[in-house]
């Protein structure tokens, strides 16, 4: 079978687990739900019912949810021609697992309890090797650079206690491994769709940053490589009113992303709906492939429509749990015309 073909295979079991999401309909009546046990037993009715019945015991909804994802993942992974693409979209959890150690590292030191309880399934190196490579100290057997790295958080927390440093050296890390691995694949538009996540990234970072008024001079050190938009032009975008932002970046493809956010709202409105508008502009980027019946970029559009699913339905049961306003999450959802 050759390369093509083995995509042209991929893509055609895609297209039927494609049968197995989530529409607008199904959204609307979650929406609609009363309280939580509503919103499970319509997923009761859906594709989730296998994992309904076979998670019990501690973790509950949130557990479920791994489940599924972490069901899908393995099922792409064992017919993908790249496997190397599947681990690409892993990192993020695999980067999140190392974060959890590293937190529960410092707990401890600090007289408190680890946190293993937050560790997750979803990445593709082994929750329990990490365990036993981060407790064993035997850290260079770690993969993704974090053999280097991870030393090196720990000694960073040891002299100054500073959490938020470690994590941004992790997420630097993370990304140009992403780059990395997806220059590796040598398929344009998987380096692309990268790219456009650390651009979208650094966006997200620099609302954050001009919530804490810190100055474009410092800006600089906490984006990241590889992306699209210039690391100066995005601190410079900093100072400057947010409904500038769009027009400052006017040459790159998120440049448009800024006209559907009310520039006026609340920072934490303009994050959650900026959150909410990249989730949804990197789906949009891959979806062409969908054109394409060996397009690779539609492994990506799948497994990124899914996670914006499982985002969704975490997002809706929150709000029933809570009795949130469901209008505000309606607003929040992605990839749906409920």
């Amino acid at each position: 079978m050759s390369y093509k073909e083995a995509y042209g295979y991929a893509v055609a079991r895609i297209r039927a687990m494609e049968l197995r999401l989530l529409d607008a309909s199904v959204f609307t009546r979650l929406l609609d739900a009363d309280d939580t046990a509503s919103v499970m037993k319509i997923l009761g009715e859906t594709s989730y019912a296998a994992a309904l019945t076979s998670v019990s015991g501690d973790g509950g909804f949130d557990k479920v949810l791994e489940t599924v994802l972490h069901d899908t993942y393995e099922e792409i992974n064992s017919f993908a021609p790249q496997k190397e693409l599947v681990a690409l979209l892993r990192l993020p959890y695999d980067f999140s697992n190392a974060k959890v150690m590293l937190k529960s590292v410092f707990s401890v030191r600090s007289g408190g309890k680890k946190r293993w309880d937050l560790l997750t399934s979803l990445g593709s190196y082994p929750v329990d090797k990490l365990i036993s490579d981060v407790e064993t100290e035997d850290y260079q057997l770690l993969p993704f650079g974090l053999n280097t790295l991870f030393p090196k958080c720990l000694s960073v927390w040891e002299q100054s206690r500073d959490v938020l440093e470690t994590e941004r050296l992790l997420d630097k890390q993370m990304f140009a491994v992403m780059l990395e691995q997806a220059e590796k694949l040598a398929v344009p538009e998987v380096v692309d769709w990268v790219k456009i996540r650390i651009d979208g990234e650094n966006i997200r970072s620099l609302v954050r940053l001009k919530r804490f008024g810190f100055d474009a001079g410092r800006a600089q050190s906490f984006l990241h490589d590889g992306g699209n938009i210039d690391l100066a032009t995005l601190a410079q975008m900093l100072p400057e009113p947010f409904e500038t932002w769009g027009r400052m970046i006017d040459y790159s493809d998120l440049a448009g992303l800024f006209s559907s956010i009310d520039a006026g709202a609340s920072f934490a409105d303009v994050t959650m709906n900026l959150e909410r508008e990249l989730d949804d502009f990197y789906l949009r980027t891959v979806l062409g492939s969908r054109y394409s019946s060996s397009a690779p970029c539609n492994v990506i559009a799948y497994l990124w429509a899914k996670e914006l699913e499982v985002k969704n339905i975490r997002m809706i049961a929150v709000s029933k749990a809570n009795a949130k306003d469901g209008g505000q999450v309606r607003r929040l959802l992605r990839n749906v015309g409920a």
